[in-house]
């Protein structure tokens, strides 16, 4: 097993993918603190920044890499993102990072950079449009609103922010799977087969940003879930901000549903098991409310480990955006899988038609109407008065996080050209 190129939370297909061909030459390209940014010209506009809209990548692994964005953006879903905004008039500026999983603050300064050189380079007095993709939503939203309060930056002359499934208010990944994640880099990091991967992924788990995003968050197999110190510490900085930024519309798109419908996956079930030559008896359940085991974890030879969580939502079946994990074979393992993946290269059988994935952002949190651990809020229709956002859209169905599809695009073509 390779180590896979991890692109988890910027634009993807709803389909399986091979790697991404070669974006087409970017018009121009801005060399940022921290980033790049890569600037393409509406055909209406011969050339000249306009009408600017900023779209920012998310978390991942490593440096942004435009070929995959550009292509998650315009040819992986089933709408032209990039297209239809070029037919409205609208210049896209594609916001890269250097290290896409330091901390939100240091990357909201790269987009601060970028607001402003998109400022000094506009013709016009057009107003920008400004967002991103996933964790992309929360580092605009965060550059914004210090631009309004820092005395010492420009005015951000932003009419509108969008958010295309943006952790609002957090993400959630598995217990129980982070639990395996740990262990398995803690006894197999070494593995000539996996040792790269499981280093790769317990790596991004404790991350700056990855602890920023994540609701409850472990960083080793035996912790209490809980908000890591870095995601507390954001949230009062976040707040002392003002939470939002004010002189604005706040615009954004959830890939889950809104009418409070899951996405079929049960509590308390068996997600993962694998059984052979170094683990035993190790299993992976879904989230369930009260005080379940999670997980169950051993190594070949030593002692069983159990998981136990206490007061968390039934999240994992939860109406949202679906984790996903393209990898560089086109496949999409999910977040469960990815454990039957490394349970798999550690050489042991793994059963079959078993729970692939889950809910990574709950439609709450992405359209800011709720706190996800609340159970009732979590399965409940989001009304327009629920949410912190002025306009807002849900998906007909619960689909892979950060899909790029007709629906949510349109919508939000419509919405920035309604500001005009």
């Amino acid at each position: 097993m390779r180590t896979p190129v991890v692109d988890i939370w910027g634009p993807i297909s709803p389909e399986p993918r091979s790697a991404a061909p070669s974006a087409p030459e970017p018009h121009d390209e801005w060399p940022l603190t921290g980033g790049t940014a890569w600037v393409y010209y509406s055909p209406l506009n011969r050339r000249q920044l306009i009408r600017p809209v900023i779209l920012s990548d998310g978390f991942s692994n490593g440096t942004s890499e435009l070929d995959t964005l550009w292509h998650g953006l315009e040819e992986n879903g089933d709408y032209r993102f990039i297209s239809e905004l070029h037919a409205t008039g609208r210049d896209v500026i594609i916001l890269g990072y250097n290290d896409r999983t330091a901390p939100i603050k240091d990357n909201a300064d790269t987009a601060i950079d970028c607001i402003r050189r998109a400022l000094s380079e506009r013709v016009g007095r057009s107003k920008l449009v400004v967002g991103g993709f996933s964790m992309g939503g929360l580092i605009t939203r965060y550059a914004l609103a210090k631009m309004e309060r820092d005395p010492s930056l420009p005015d951000h002359e932003t009419a509108v922010h969008l958010s295309y499934d943006s952790p609002h208010q957090g993400a959630w990944l598995p217990v129980s799977l982070q639990a395996f994640v740990h262990f398995a880099a803690d006894n197999f990091s070494e593995d000539p087969v996996v040792g790269d991967s499981l280093r790769l992924f317990s790596g991004l788990l404790n991350s700056p940003a990855a602890k920023q995003m994540a609701r409850w968050y472990i960083a080793k197999a035996d912790d209490t879930p809980a908000a890591a110190a870095e995601r507390v510490a954001f949230l009062k900085e976040l707040e002392e901000l003002g939470s939002w930024p004010r002189n604005l519309r706040k615009i954004g798109v959830a890939n889950g549903m809104d009418t409070g419908n899951g996405n079929g996956i049960q509590p308390d079930a068996t997600a993962v098991r694998g059984n052979g030559l170094t683990l035993n008896d190790t299993w992976l359940k879904t989230q369930a409310q009260g005080d379940p085991v999670v997980a169950r974890l051993q190594k070949k030879g030593g002692e069983p480990f159990l998981v136990d969580t206490s007061g968390l939502p039934e999240i994992d079946g939860a109406p949202g955006g679906v984790f996903t994990l393209p990898l560089p074979d086109g496949s999409d393992p999910g977040s469960f899988g990815l454990a039957g993946l490394l349970m798999l290269g550690l050489r042991n059988i793994v059963d079959k038609d078993r729970i692939p994935t889950s809910c990574f952002i709950p439609s709450i949190s992405a359209v800011a109407a709720g706190d996800i651990d609340d159970q009732q809020a979590l399965y409940k229709p989001i009304t327009p008065d629920a949410s912190e956002l002025d306009a807002f859209l849900c998906a007909s169905r619960n689909e892979p996080h950060t899909t790029m599809t007709e629906e949510l695009g349109s919508w939000l073509v419509n919405e920035i050209a309604s500001t005009d």
